[in-house]
C-alpha cells in the first residue's frame, strides 16, 4: 500500500505509450526487451533490425554497403615506381623552366646590346644625311663600291648608311647576271648606266670588280678578258675621279672560320635562307682561289687617285661604325660635328697596299697567302 500522491519507486516508473494514453505498461519497464519503440509512417511498430514485416531495415543496407566500399584509410598507397616517375617528371619541368629563362634572359641581353649598337651608329648617320645635304647643294657626285667576299657584311653596312637618308638622293645598285646583250658591250657599259647624277649618291653591292674576283675563279670570263679589266681599270677611274666624282673603294674582309659560321647561320634561319645562293655554297672550296685574286686585285688596282680601304669585318658593328667614318672623311662637307671622332681604328681599318703587305709576309711566313 502507499498513500495517495506518493510517487512510485524509480524501478517501476514507466513512461506512457502515446498510443494508449492512462493504461500502463504491465511489465517493469526496466526490462529493456520490452521497451515501447516508436510508430513509423504506417503505424506498424520498428525496432532496431527488422520491421514487422520482415524486410531488413535501410539503415541496415547502408552499412553493409559502406563497409563494402573502400575508404581512404584502406586505399592502397603508391608503389615506388610510381613516384620515382613523378620525381623525374617534376626534375624535367623545372630544367626546363631553368632552361627557358636562361633562353630568355640571353634574347634580352642580346637585344639590350643591339639596340646599344645602333645608338652608337646614330650621331654618324646624323652626319650621313649632312654630306647627303652637302652632295645635293654642290650638285656632286659620290660613288661608294661594297666589294669583299660572301657574308663579308656588304649588305649590312649598305642598310646603316641608307637608313635615314633621303631616299630621292641615292640609290643602291646591285646587278645581276648580265643578258645576252650586255655580254656584247663594254664590259663597264652597264656600270656606267647606273652612275649619279649631280646631287646623287650611288652606292654598289658588288660593282665592275666582279671582273676581278668572282668572274675569274668561277669561270665566268676568259683570261684575256680578266688581264683587259685590270689594265684598264686604273685609268677608268682615274679619269672618272678628274672629272669631279669622288670615289670611296671598300673591300670587307672577313676570315674563313667566321664566313662559315655565317653560311651556316643562313642555312638554318628560314628568314635568312634568301641570302643563300649556289655560289656562297662553293665559296669555302674556293677560298685559295678568292685569295689570289684579292692580292692581285688590291695590288694592281690600288692607286694615289682611287685607293682601296680594307675593313676587317668579323665584328659587323666595329666595321659598320669604321666604315661610316671612311665615308665621311672623303668629302668635306659643312657643319661637320667637332665633338664626334672621326678616326677610323686602326685595327679595323687599313689601305689597300698595307693589305698587300700584310699578304706578301704571310706568303713568305707560311708558303700562301692568308685572308
Amino acid at each position: 500500500l502507499r498513500v495517495r500522491g506518493e510517487p512510485l519507486p524509480r524501478r517501476q516508473r514507466c513512461t506512457r505509450n502515446d498510443d494508449s494514453r492512462g493504461s500502463r505498461v504491465p511489465r517493469s519497464c526496466t526490462d529493456r526487451s520490452h521497451r515501447p519503440v516508436p510508430a513509423n509512417a504506417t503505424g506498424d511498430h520498428v525496432n532496431d533490425d527488422t520491421t514487422t514485416t520482415g524486410k531488413s531495415a535501410k539503415p541496415a543496407k547502408t552499412a553493409k554497403a559502406s563497409a563494402d566500399k573502400p575508404t581512404d584509410d584502406t586505399a592502397q598507397p603508391p608503389s615506388d615506381t610510381d613516384s620515382a616517375d613523378a620525381s623525374h617528371k617534376a626534375v624535367a619541368e623545372v630544367d626546363r623552366l631553368r632552361n627557358e629563362i636562361k633562353r630568355q634572359n640571353r634574347q634580352h641581353r642580346k637585344l639590350v646590346k643591339r639596340d646599344r649598337r645602333e645608338e652608337d651608329l646614330k650621331p654618324y648617320q646624323v652626319e650621313l644625311l649632312k654630306l647627303q645635304r652637302h652632295l645635293e647643294h654642290t650638285d656632286q657626285r659620290m660613288i661608294v663600291l661594297f666589294e669583299g667576299r660572301d657574308a663579308a657584311g656588304k649588305g649590312g653596312t649598305i642598310r646603316r648608311v641608307t637608313r635615314y637618308m633621303n631616299e630621292k638622293h641615292y640609290r643602291v645598285v646591285a646587278l645581276g647576271k648580265p643578258t645576252d646583250d650586255q655580254r656584247t658591250q663594254w664590259y663597264l657599259q652597264r656600270y656606267v648606266a647606273q652612275f649619279p647624277h649631280g646631287g646623287e649618291m650611288v652606292l654598289f653591292d658588288r660593282s665592275w670588280y666582279n671582273r676581278a674576283m668572282v668572274e675569274p675563279v668561277f669561270g665566268f670570263c676568259t683570261q684575256k678578258e680578266y688581264d683587259d679589266f685590270l689594265r684598264g681599270v686604273g685609268g677608268f677611274e682615274k679619269d672618272l675621279v678628274r672629272q669631279g666624282t669622288a670615289l670611296v673603294k671598300l673591300y670587307f674582309s672577313v676570315t674563313e672560320k667566321e664566313q662559315q659560321r655565317r653560311f651556316e647561320r643562313r642555312r638554318d634561319d628560314p628568314l635568312r635562307q634568301w641570302k643563300l645562293s649556289e655560289i656562297d655554297l662553293q665559296a669555302q672550296e674556293h677560298w685559295d682561289d678568292f685569295t689570289t685574286h684579292k692580292y692581285e686585285m688590291l695590288r694592281r688596282s690600288h692607286t694615289s687617285h682611287t685607293p682601296w680601304t680594307v675593313i676587317r669585318s668579323e665584328n659587323k658593328h666595329k666595321a659598320r661604325l669604321n666604315a661610316m667614318k671612311v665615308i665621311l672623311n672623303s668629302v668635306d662637307y659643312d657643319d661637320r660635328n667637332p665633338d664626334l671622332d672621326f678616326v677610323p681604328d686602326p685595327k679595323i681599318v687599313l689601305s689597300g697596299a698595307h693589305e698587300v703587305e700584310l699578304m706578301e709576309a704571310d706568303r713568305l711566313r707560311r708558303g700562301k697567302f692568308q685572308g
